[in-house]
């Protein structure tokens, strides 16, 4: 059984850096799409960035292009989501997910973005950006 788990949220003030994990177990995920999204309260959930793990390509959101970073360990069991220079704005849960495998995997082709691509989904973690 496919099973992802975010960790790392916290309060932080503006400017500074937090780093999200999402640990991935119940399959060999060198054929996955993660994707971080994030869905602050009475919004909709909104895809930040992703990771194609099958040859490492990362996509970001407009938002936040620059100030997060998106990767993954080597044994590819935990994705990363370094965010830095954080604005309140970015006040959110943040989830992790997952897209089933596909033979050669294209995010943008999958509309990464959107949270009805993905298959499986981990909890949320909250991160609370003070002004």
């Amino acid at each position: 059984e496919v099973q992802l788990q975010a960790s790392g949220g916290g309060l932080v003030q503006a400017g500074g850096s937090l780093r999200l994990s999402c640990a991935l177990s119940g399959a060999t995920f060198d054929h996955y799409v993660i994707g971080w999204f994030h869905q602050a309260p009475g919004k909709d959930r909104e895809g930040v960035s992703c990771i194609n793990l099958f040859d490492d390509a990362t996509y970001y959101a407009d938002s936040v292009e620059g100030r997060f970073t998106v990767s993954v360990n080597n044994a590819k069991n935990t994705v990363y989501l370094q965010m830095t220079s954080l604005k309140p704005e970015d006040t959110a849960a943040y989830y992790c997910a997952a897209i089933r495998p596909w033979t050669v995997p294209n995010p943008l082709r999958m509309n990464w973005y959107n949270p009805r691509a993905y298959d499986y989904w981990g909890q949320g973690t909250l991160v609370t950006v003070s002004s």
